[in-house]
């Protein structure tokens, strides 16, 4: 496997491999709000014997994985950039706002994603997957963090309804990646009013509401306590 992104060839099928966790549906999101010319197939690259299927398009099995025939494309955000390209779309922004854009990306994953991500990973994941019992130290750190960058969000949200711009764009997606799993997270989002009622706005677009909508996509393991198998919560 090349690590040069071979180019996307026109009219050849293209392929997005997908799960119902964040990243992936993230990805899938993204894809049907594009509009853009995939199919979906849901795939589980750790699942016994699956793993030397997946190294080649992806070394690292995760997902989401944009194959077509002689290339692949991994990373959410990297996938996000080669559709909006793809469809002619100014979700992923360029020219003039891509630097706030990118600002954006950038301080979410280390900041409010990260905040999200901790809380969620002991709340949710590894009581999903039976990996251990909370660590209320981490979650209490990762509440600590969401309330720092939830505060930062709340300021640069007054007087706007998206991050860049006038209209939606991959940065939203983006900076919103965990908190369709607020069900099983608990984070406090009521709490930033501004925040809550940016991601109210998200909730509203059909593709990030319920992306995997009339495909084939097994539902989560549920988590102890919940009584159905998580599915995106109306906020």
């Amino acid at each position: 496997m090349s690590d040069e992104v071979e180019p996307m060839p026109a009219g050849v099928e293209t392929k997005l491999y997908f799960s119902r966790n964040p990243n992936p549906r993230l990805g899938v999101a993204v894809a049907r709000h594009l509009g853009a010319r995939v199919t979906f197939e849901f795939a589980s690259p750790f699942a016994p014997g699956q793993a030397e299927r997946f190294r080649p398009l992806n070394p690292n099995l995760s997902l989401p994985i944009l194959v077509w025939l002689g290339g692949s494309l991994w990373e959410a955000d990297a996938i996000a950039c080669r559709l909006s390209r793809d469809m002619g779309s100014d979700f992923w922004r360029s020219g003039d706002d891509e630097p706030e854009m990118i600002r954006w990306l950038s301080w979410g994953k280390e900041n409010f994603m990260r905040a999200c991500d901790m809380v969620h990973f002991e709340r949710g994941t590894k009581q999903r997957y039976h990996i251990g019992p909370i660590d209320h130290q981490l979650v209490e750190d990762g509440l600590k963090l969401f309330h720092t960058t939830a505060a930062i969000l709340e300021t640069a949200l007054a007087g706007r309804q998206w991050l860049v711009g006038d209209e939606v764009s991959y940065a939203d997606f983006r900076m919103a990646t965990f908190l369709p799993f607020n069900d099983v997270a608990g984070l406090p989002l009521g709490d930033y009013r501004l925040v809550d009622r940016w991601y109210r706005r998200l909730e509203a677009i059909n593709a990030w509401r319920d992306p995997f909508e009339g495909l084939d996509a097994p539902r989560l393991p549920p988590v102890p306590g919940q009584v159905e198998p998580h599915e995106a919560p109306r906020l």
